[in-house]
């Protein structure tokens, strides 16, 4: 990884991109990412056109967030229903005691 003008390269299946960002560091993570990927996907394909190498890996990649967005959704939404219900539980609670005080 190189830095010049604003502009970070890195190496991606043997090939150099410039890219921009504010984030050297996390863009050569995304680099790494992504030939690793494209590498795994070439080991186990036997075709060496990288342009299908790169469109596997990206489906492979697509694949892994889905699951990834569909785990947070799932957590993301036991989270609101937990909470939801200790919300409700705690008014109960709360108007039992304003109940009580209001009784005695």
């Amino acid at each position: 990884m190189s830095e010049q003008n604003g502009s970070i390269r890195v190496e991606i299946y043997d090939q150099s991109y410039n890219l921009r960002g504010s984030d050297a560091e996390y863009i050569q993570k995304l680099a790494e990412i992504v030939d690793g990927k494209m590498r795994a996907v070439a080991e186990h394909t036997a075709t060496v056109d990288s342009l299908r190498v790169a469109v596997l890996a990206a489906l492979n990649i697509a694949d892994e967030f889905l699951a990834l967005k569909k785990k947070y959704e799932s957590v993301a939404s036991e989270y609101t229903q937990r909470t939801s219900h200790l919300q409700s539980a705690l008014n109960s609670a709360l108007d039992e005691v304003i109940q009580d005080r209001r009784a005695g």
